[in-house]
């Protein structure tokens, strides 16, 4: 059993920036593939970005270019750099975890395949 604890989530007004972390329970989240979602108020959870064990990471069509997900496997912490925020961007951040393998290579987006998940941290953004 992983746990994960996300900080970092705040107000913040349009064009402005925040970095997301989650904290991982386990000291072998190197072999994890790592994940941020959201869900905006009204809409379902849709995927952000994932990581693969490397530091490879895909990201959704619509942050490319503005988010960056990187870890620190050292420190066991996934990170989200957020930059631009815009309002469309408001919702509760949620980071996943999944182990498929001694190793993750292709990190998948899809979110029933993760069976780890924090909490959730709150970024709105707002002016």
């Amino acid at each position: 059993q992983v746990q994960l604890v996300e900080s970092g989530g705040g107000s913040v007004q349009p064009g402005g920036s925040l970095r997301l972390s989650c904290v991982a329970s386990t000291t072998t989240i190197s072999r994890y593939c790592m994940a941020w979602f959201r869900q905006a108020p009204g809409k379902q959870r849709e995927a952000v970005g994932a990581i693969d064990s490397r530091g490879l990471t895909r990201s959704a069509d619509s942050v490319k270019g503005l988010f960056t997900i990187s870890r620190d496997n050292a420190k066991n912490i996934l990170y989200l750099e957020m930059n631009s925020l815009k309002p469309e961007d408001t919702a509760l951040y949620y980071c996943a975890a999944l182990k498929d393998g001694d190793y993750c290579v292709v990190p998948p987006l899809t979110q029933s395949r993760y069976p780890y998940w924090g909490q959730g941290t709150q970024v709105t953004v707002s002016s």
